[in-house]
């Protein structure tokens, strides 16, 4: 009898294990994630009307301006309950080739762009006592992306920044501090993306439509900031899978790392585009 209890239990541990896998395999975010995708708070419908609502157009990099920005809305709503900041640029070229001015564009643009808003939204918050400020990082903010050597920095430089601050706040609970990393997602990101040198564009941006939809992204998004998740990986396979390899067997990770990134180094001086010819042959084009 006890011999078939113990079948039993295996059998079961066996069959949750199959599951667990077949479900990774589909999965497009991590673990934590999908539990509050299926068991946790929805998202809200929006209600908003046309007094709701007040575009103020802001740059990034002018960061003198953001004190008066931040006021203007605080003036316009009493309160400024969630900040989302999702400005920022990519790269797409090789380190050896590419301006040190390109560098110090990224830095300005993605990390202390990011850090000067949130530094005038921050005190409000703290006074009130809760708020939400959530980051579009990007899975580039953890892991090593050829071609992007200072874009990664960049988000590297955000991924530290938030994660400290987070800690800084312990006495406040109520306020969230997220930070998203979105692997390949449908966007313009590719064709604004920062080159060799400042101002020149890219020369093509491939194919995009293998990359996940723009809409599961914000669904997802808006899911994980419903109930409050300090970090997210939105991504589809095999990216999902890299981003678990370098949080928990990062000897690997660099091994695949440099196997793919040798692929997508050639495929890019191939004349093609880095991403959707990631894992295909690296032939030029021809016209």
């Amino acid at each position: 009898m006890d011999i078939c209890w113990l079948c039993v239990i295996l059998a079961g541990i066996a069959v949750y294990l199959l599951t667990q896998f077949i479900r990774f395999i589909f999965a497009d975010a991590d673990l934590t994630l999908l539990w509050a995708a299926r068991f946790g708070n929805k998202p809200e419908r929006s209600s908003l009307k046309a007094e709701d609502i007040l575009v103020l157009p802001l740059d990034l990099l002018d960061r003198a301006s953001h004190q008066e920005k931040t006021a203007t809305a605080l003036k316009h709503f009493g309160d400024i309950d969630v900040l989302i900041n999702n400005g920022g640029r990519t790269q797409r070229s090789l380190c050896i080739e590419a301006d040190v001015d390109v560098y110090q564009a990224l830095m300005e643009l993605n990390y202390l762009g990011t850090v000067s808003v949130t530094k005038q939204v921050l005190p409000h918050m703290i006074r009130r006592g809760s708020g939400i400020i959530a980051t579009v990082s990007s899975v580039a903010g953890f892991v090593g992306v050829p071609l992007a050597t200072g874009y990664a920095a960049s988000k590297h430089a955000v991924q530290g920044f938030f994660n400290s601050l987070r800690t800084e706040l312990a006495d406040y609970p109520n306020i969230t501090i997220s930070t998203i990393c979105p692997g390949p997602v449908i966007s313009t990101i590719v064709q604004n993306a920062f080159t060799e040198e400042l101002g020149k564009p890219v020369d093509t941006a491939g194919d995009q439509t293998h990359k996940m939809s723009t809409e599961r992204c914000v669904h997802l998004t808006l899911i994980g900031l419903a109930n409050h998740v300090k970090e997210m990986w939105i991504a589809e396979q095999p990216f999902l899978l890299f981003c678990y390899l370098w949080q928990y067997t990062p000897t690997l990770a660099w091994y695949l790392t440099n196997v793919l990134g040798k692929k997508r180094v050639q495929n890019f001086k191939a004349g093609l585009d880095a991403d959707s010819a990631y894992f295909s042959k690296p032939k030029v084009k021809t016209t």
